[in-house]
């Protein structure tokens, strides 16, 4: 670090800057947005700590840019340094604090890439999101009239064209036409899902990283833009080793010992990014069935299928899903290209 450190809360409006030297603060004031680019723009170098949320990333990559050591903290360990009340002078003071402590894990910041892939895939989950919610909505209210239906597109299709054609049903114009509007919106959002798929799908192709993590067994676009996101920012400063990684996404044993006992717990409970996980053993269980399948042409192919008879089809996909996690992250912090082992001829 350099000789002087600044510890910084952002908000919307207004920026609170704490700066030390010499661990002695020399200032605590706030600044605009505006004033505070300016600001990094006129100093020299030195290190920068920004609590991590809304714009972090933003000024992470400016401060970057204008050459001073940008690092990003966690929130909840600042919360938990904060002395006396929540204010923004005692937060900043706070994240200044946080960033000195011994072995401090900073999270590491995100390219514009990284952002722009980042956004495309929170724009596909809410799209599946609002399509699942207007499925389900359809389906409970025609049940209220006792029209059971089938979930799928097709079966939902089908009833709702036959009320809509049925005359003599009882239902009423007003009914009918909201019901109508109701059938065209989830109509759209099923064209939504499809359009962000698309360009999930795209961005996946023009990235180098994406492309070379779509090469592993199970990982199509989207768990190759959710690899590259939650193990590719920027000098893979989060994780020094790809276990760490698994454990973190939950393809790992939780860990509970004390007293020189090791207890280990579940799989995949009491994680945060549930999503992720779930899809890397929903792409790892389609690795596995194909495997069963057909005959080995790889030293994985083999490991697979003595994993599914000894332990089963789901297990064999979590454990896939490991040495997926696993294997990106070699992949991205040593830059190499997946190739898989062939069985000797």
């Amino acid at each position: 670090m350099y000789n002087m450190l600044t510890g910084v809360d952002l908000a919307k409006k207004e920026i609170q800057v704490c700066v030390a030297k010499s661990n002695k603060i020399v200032r605590n004031m706030p600044m605009t947005p505006t004033a505070f680019s300016n600001w990094l723009a006129t100093q020299k170098p030195m290190t920068v700590v920004f609590e991590a949320c809304a714009t972090s990333n933003y000024w992470y990559q400016c401060a970057r840019e204008y050459g001073h050591d940008a690092r990003l903290i966690s929130a909840k360990l600042v919360s938990n340094i904060r002395q006396n009340q929540k204010t923004d002078k005692n937060d900043a003071e706070a994240v200044l604090q946080a960033s000195q402590l011994s072995n401090v894990n900073f999270i590491s910041g995100k390219s514009k890439e990284q952002q722009e892939l980042q956004s495309l895939v929170r724009m596909h989950q809410l799209s599946v999101k609002h399509k699942v919610a207007y499925g389900n909505q359809l389906c409970s209210l025609l049940l209220e009239f006792n029209i059971k239906l089938s979930p799928t597109d097709t079966g939902l299709n089908s009833a709702i064209q036959s009320i809509l054609e049925d005359a003599e049903n009882g239902f009423s114009a007003i009914f009918r036409e909201a019901l109508h509007t109701a059938w065209h919106q989830y109509l759209k959002s099923i064209e939504l899902v499809k359009h962000y798929e698309k360009s999930v799908a795209r961005a996946s192709r023009a990235s180098e990283a994406c492309k070379n993590l779509m090469k592993i067994e199970g990982v199509g676009p989207t768990n190759a833009v959710n690899l590259y996101i939650a193990l590719g920012c920027c000098e893979l400063g989060v994780f020094k080793k790809a276990r760490d990684a698994a454990a973190c996404i939950g393809l790992t044993p939780i860990q509970h010992s004390s007293g020189g006992k090791v207890r280990l717990g579940s799989i995949g409970k009491n994680i945060r990014n549930s999503s992720l996980r779930a899809n890397l053993v929903a792409g790892a269980m389609s690795a596995v069935n194909q495997a069963v399948k057909r005959d080995s042409r790889t030293k994985k192919d083999e490991w697979i299928k003595g994993l599914v008879e000894r332990r089963g089809k789901r297990c064999a996909a979590v454990a896939l899903a490991n040495k997926t996690v696993r294997t990106a992250f070699s992949l991205l912090r040593n830059g190499t290209d997946y190739k898989a082992e062939l069985l000797s001829a």
